[in-house]
């Protein structure tokens, strides 16, 4: 029962237009974010999409090149011609003198191309205009530092959680979801997020981990689109959703679930979720978790 004895779709208009709102904002939001994505951590192995690829070049680095060489055959490929890139890339893999700074073109090049977003004021970015800033990009490419996953990592464990507590308090008035599935729904986004930010320290450490990146980012944003979707259609489509409309395939799916995956045929489309999400669990035991912890007692020298 739930404590507050409120439902979204008995909610008076003002509260459901309150909640509506916020529910689109963070929404747009959250599409904005996985744009970003795409457009930062989607173009570091110079191609568009997300990949393994991308996720080992943002956290490990590409041991092979120079942070410079790896920006400029990605994520900041479009910013300079073909030429003006071999130019820099080539002055990198010989040393990267200053002697050879401006004599080579790079100089100029960097001017026109580069300090218009890496200058003084850019804040976060390295400031080219400082030679010394610009030499240590032409070292080899590590990959994201620890100073920057730090930063990173606080500011997404605070933000982020406060966007998943205010969904999930909007989620917890709905009812037609049984409470084994909304306290899933409710603490899966938390377990996720951590499980975010710890795959990219662990990517930083070793490139098997990438794979964590992208599962634990699948997993924070389906559970986030479900609570999303439950609230928002409880609240303005409750009778065309759960009565009318999606009820009915929601039967369908259910009789199909309960065939293939050989269980009783009375069985809850809630208890064949929860059989799907043990079979997950397992999998991301057996292939994840389980090689992840040999890999760190090889580490550690544990037996």
């Amino acid at each position: 029962m739930n404590p507050l004895k409120a439902q979204l779709k008995d909610l008076d208009s003002p509260i459901k237009v309150l909640f509506s709102g916020y529910l689109l904002t963070v929404g747009i939001g959250y599409l904005f974010a996985l744009i970003q994505i795409l457009f930062t951590h989607g173009m570091a192995d110079g191609k568009f999409g997300l990949s393994i690829d991308d996720i080992v070049y943002s956290y490990y680095g590409n041991r092979s090149g120079t942070v410079l060489e790896t920006k400029l055959n990605g994520s900041m490929k479009p910013y300079a011609s073909e030429e003006e890139r071999f130019t820099i890339i080539q002055w990198t893999r010989d040393g990267a003198e200053e002697d050879e700074y401006e004599s080579s073109g790079v100089k100029k090049i960097i001017e026109e191309r580069c300090v218009m977003c890496h200058n003084a004021d850019s804040g976060s970015v390295p400031n080219y205009n400082d030679f010394k800033q610009l030499k240590s990009r032409a070292e080899q490419d590590e990959g994201a530092t620890f100073s920057s996953l730090t930063r990173v990592s606080h500011i997404h464990l605070f933000g982020i959680s406060f966007i998943f507590m205010f969904v999930g308090l909007i989620f917890s008035f709905s009812e037609t979801a049984p409470n084994r599935i909304k306290n899933i729904a409710i603490g899966m986004p938390y377990a996720f997020l951590i499980a975010d930010i710890l795959s990219w320290w662990l990517t930083k450490l070793d490139p098997m981990f990438a794979w964590l990146v992208i599962i634990a980012g699948t997993g924070m944003g389906a559970s986030f689109a479900f609570m999303w979707f439950v609230s928002l259609s409880e609240m303005w489509a409750y009778n065309y959703v759960y009565v009318e409309g999606l009820a009915i395939q929601a039967e369908k799916l259910r009789l199909f679930s309960v065939k293939k995956l050989e269980l009783d045929e009375q069985t809850k489309l809630s208890g064949v979720v929860c059989h799907l999400v043990k079979k997950v669990t397992g999998f991301v035991k057996g292939t994840l978790l389980y090689p992840a912890w040999s890999w760190v007692k090889s580490k550690t020298g544990k037996s």
